[in-house]
């Protein structure tokens, strides 16, 4: 095989894994960006959960105060009522000792509606901790590992680019400039391996005599469907 057209398809290997390594490199701030949105988006729902919490047992409290209010009122109600000197003035005093337990009876109702909204509430507070607690610290292993990742992949690409120079440097300055213009404009794929007579990029067929002098090896052909360098590599 040509020289110039082993050099290539090194070139285009090396093209492949600094392309995937870019790519691997961009996504992981954004993958952890998403963990992390994931993670506040968590943490407000416990926010609100704890916020819910709060508002029914300071309800329930104030019930539990308004009710010994309403008691000692009564209280009050019924020595007023000992003293009453007219029937009138006795009515008045149990109207609103009546109201007053009407009031306490409300309440105590209230109450039990708020302790059976509470416990799941309660639940949900504590499920979501020890859910937040877990995810927190996976979190911070895959942020670590992230950071662990980039480190690795940049070194591998500070590797690769000095190799590329370096095979670069070796090529024909015309097939290097080839091998460039078709790698721009075929989106990064510059180069295609013919398998059973098709071109392994655009599977399209090749005439015979072409194929042939694909073959051969002694020159840098293109394919005629898609102008890719095309090669091919004998069975072994």
């Amino acid at each position: 095989m040509l020289p110039d057209l082993k050099l290539v398809i090194r070139l285009q290997e090396i093209d492949y894994r600094l392309s995937a390594l870019s790519k691997e490199i961009s996504a992981l701030p954004k993958h952890i960006s998403e963990i992390e949105k994931k993670l506040v988006a968590h943490e407000r729902k416990l926010d609100a959960d704890r916020a819910a919490l709060a508002a029914n047992q300071k309800e329930r409290k104030k019930c539990e105060t308004d009710i010994q209010a309403q008691d000692q009122k009564i209280s009050k109600l019924k020595d007023q009522t000992l003293s009453a000197k007219t029937n009138e003035q006795y009515r008045v005093f149990q109207n609103e000792i009546e109201y007053c337990q009407k009031e306490i009876r409300r309440l105590e109702d209230r109450i039990l509606q708020l302790m059976g909204e509470s416990e799941p509430l309660d639940q949900a507070v504590k499920a979501a901790e020890a859910g937040l607690k877990v995810e927190k610290t996976q979190v911070e292993t895959e942020k670590a590992q992230a950071r662990e990742r980039t480190v690795v992949d940049r070194k591998a690409a500070g590797e690769l680019e000095v190799e590329r120079a370096a095979v670069a440097h070796e090529v024909t300055p015309k097939h290097l400039t080839l091998y460039e213009r078709v790698r721009k404009g075929r989106r990064g794929i510059a180069i295609a391996e013919v398998i059973a007579g098709r071109c392994g990029t655009c599977n399209i067929v090749l005439r015979p005599q072409y194929f042939q002098d694909v073959k051969r090896g002694d020159a840098v052909l293109l394919c005629e469907s898609c102008q890719r360098v095309v090669y091919y590599n004998p069975p072994r």
